[in-house]
Formats: C-alpha cells, structure tokens, sequence
C-alpha cells in the first residue's frame, strides 16, 4: 500500500514552551487503520491537528495525497474528515441540516443521497428529522462521525471517538468504522481503550512525551514485543524451586500448586521440552499446562515505562 500521509521531521512547540512533538515520521498507508496509543499529553491530538489544518507546526512536513499541508491546505483539508473528541454540535438544529451544511463548508454541492448513505451507515436515518438536542450522547457522536464524512473524504481521523460511550455502543462504532474501510476510507485513530485497537487496527503506534515510540503491525508488534507464559499446574504443591530449575527463573503461584515460565517468543528454542524433562527428574509432576500471550495493553504499558 502507499503512503497517503507523510509526516517527516514533525515538531511542534506552544508559546509556553512546551514541547507537544519532537521530531516524528510517520507513513500511513492508504486504506488501513492506524491506531495511535499514548498516555493524556503525549502529542496524539497534537500531531491529528497539525496534519488536519488546525494548528500549525514548528518545524517538519506534512503531505496528504502527495500535496503539502500548508501550500495546498485546500486541497489537502478536503480530502480528510475529523471527528473531534468534543460533543460539538448545533443543538437546535435537526440531524438532516447539520450534516448538509457540512458537506457546503467544503465546497460540495449538495447530494441527498449521499446524505441519506451516510445516516443509514450511522443508524441515524430515522432521527434525520430531530433536533441534536434532543438526542443521546451515543447518537450525537454518530453525528460527528457523519459530518466528517459529509464532503466524503479519503480520510477520517477519529479522535477518541468512543470516549464515554458504553460497552455495547462502542462495539457498534467498531463495525462502523470496518465498514468505513470497507469503503476505501483510511482512518486513524486515538484512544484510550487499548481493547479497541487490539479489535480493529491494522497497525499501531505508540507515543510518548511527543516522540513515536514505535510503529508496526499490530500482530508483528504482539510477536515482538509480546511474552508467553506456560503455567504448569502440579499434581502435588511444592514449598521451593529446586536449584537445577534456577536458571528457568519460574514464578511459584497458588500456594505451590502452579509454576509460571516466562520466554522469548521470537528465541529459536523456548527450552520447554527441556525444562518439562527437568521437572520429571526432578520429581515434580505436571497435572496440566496452558500457555498465554501477553496482551497490547501490556505490551504498551512496558513501552510507555521503558520510554520514561
């Protein structure tokens, strides 16, 4: 896939002083779905502002499309959608003519029926006619996202888009965010739940303290980064380890009834055969074994630190 936005060298300082980026790259390829991670303060709203037009950068470049953000911010403005994290909405006006009016700020002519394809994808269709006021806090994000999409753009940022929503409701912006590339729509987006960039990102990206960490597919980073623990659970709980397990550096559990192995996921060999051999010889007699993966909630936490 290409790359449809092409951050290099992006910094961004504030008046104050402080320092929201530090020199990021960053490639996003056209039709994926790229996950930015980082803890309040890291530079993600940051950095979403500066590549939609709405704050200006200190030092770097930007392009979208193959256009540069600054020479041809019309061209470039148009061709993203932005849901901002904020419930911005006109209260008093009904769901039909905010999101056509839109669609007008971008220069579009007008079109129903793309209106009508963008509410039903939403589950709005049959609150065209209400007033946003009148609407739940779930319903009025679905706006939002509906306005971005109104002048139908290559590209939708989400910015927190499922912040304060329930459980259920935020699984139903997951599926509409699938069906949004589905449609040829690259997206990225920021969040806080990392659940929900381990369900539908292609890739994720990490920042911290306005630097990217890392970058990388999503399965390839859990690979990496991720560790596997096998949990042997013992026919008989036992009070030590024995001396020649040291080297193994297992975890005792359960009172002694479990022993916990921690190994790199990408050694050539992970030494469980070994270790199991040396267990039986030791007289220590294995009832059952599971093995985990450590999640991308972990995997970012780790990463987060280790950046500190």
């Amino acid at each position: 896939m290409s790359a449809l936005i092409s951050i290099s060298s992006l910094s961004k300082t504030y008046a104050s002083g402080f320092q929201a980026l530090k020199g990021v790259n960053l490639d996003i390829r056209e039709g994926e779905i790229l996950a930015l991670l980082g803890p309040n303060g890291a530079g993600k709203t940051t950095l979403i502002s500066i590549v939609c037009g709405i704050v200006n950068p200190s030092g770097g470049q930007v392009t979208v499309g193959g256009h540069d953000i600054i020479k041809d911010y019309r061209k470039t403005r148009g061709l993203i959608g932005l849901v901002p994290q904020e419930l911005t909405t006109d209260a008093f006006e009904t769901v039909w003519a905010t999101v056509s009016y839109s669609r007008g700020l971008f220069g579009k002519k007008p079109n129903p029926q793309h209106i009508e394809k963008v509410l039903k994808q939403l589950s709005l269709w049959d609150k065209k006619d209400s007033k946003i006021i009148t609407l739940s806090g779930g319903m009025k994000r679905r706006i939002l996202i509906a306005k971005a999409l109104s002048h139908e753009p290559r590209i939708l940022f989400l910015d927190e888009p499922t912040a304060g929503v329930d459980v259920e409701l935020r699984k139903d912006m997951w599926q509409i965010v699938r069906g949004m590339k589905e449609a040829g729509v690259t997206i990225i987006l920021t969040t806080h739940y990392i659940e929900e960039a381990e369900e539908i990102a292609d890739r994720v990206g990490v920042i911290n303290k306005g630097e990217l960490v890392v970058v990388e597919e999503k399965a390839e980073l859990m690979r990496k980064l991720g560790r596997k623990q096998l949990t042997l659970e013992l026919q008989q709980s036992i009070d030590t380890i024995p001396e020649s397990l040291k080297a193994y550096n297992l975890e005792r559990s359960n009172a002694g009834t479990h022993l916990i192995y921690t190994y790199d996921t990408q050694a050539e060999r992970t030494g469980i055969t070994t270790l199991l051999a040396m267990l039986n010889e030791a007289g220590i007699r294995v009832k059952d074994l599971q093995t985990t993966q450590s999640s991308l909630e972990e995997i970012f936490v780790n990463l987060v630190r280790d950046a500190a």
